[in-house]
């Protein structure tokens, strides 16, 4: 058996190499801790479902602290969870060799449901895990009223 490394088709041409309005090359150039930055923002995974009791938002936040952590609900029914997850400071007599955590900043928005009752949102965080609960107010079903037909 032998192996055939193969090679994409995009290690070999970028289309886009030497385009003049490459924004995000530029972006990046002139603030170096953007790709980072955008990095931690975008990797910030959070699961929502809606039980019969309410909704419920699960976000990994490994190695963070709650005090790192906001959870605020803004008008409009907005929820809003963010936080900062700082750099390890590199000491002279260290030598890095990979950093492939993420740090920096995070934020992630939810419109929530009429339904919900926004003054008994809680918030736990357990393990590297940050639990939201939302409870859903009794929504009451619409009166229905038979009318007889006559004729």
């Amino acid at each position: 058996m032998s192996i055939v490394r193969r090679s994409n088709m995009f290690d070999l041409w970028d289309p886009f190499q030497g385009f003049p309005f490459d924004a995000f090359r530029s972006l990046s150039e002139s603030r170096p801790n953007f790709v980072s930055d955008t990095s931690a923002f975008a990797n910030t995974r959070i699961d929502w479902k809606e039980t019969p009791e309410g909704h419920v938002f699960k976000a990994d936040l490994p190695g963070m602290k709650k005090e790192e952590v906001k959870v605020e609900v803004e008008e409009g029914r907005v929820l809003q969870i963010s936080g900062e997850r700082n750099k390890e400071t590199e000491e002279k007599n260290e030598k890095w060799h990979r950093v492939e955590r993420s740090s920096g900043k995070f934020l992630r928005r939810f419109r929530l449901q009429e339904n919900a009752k926004l003054e008994q949102v809680k918030a736990t965080m357990e393990n590297g895990v940050l639990t939201v609960t939302v409870p859903k107010k009794e929504m009451k079903k619409p009166e229905v009223k038979s009318i007889e037909i006559s004729g």
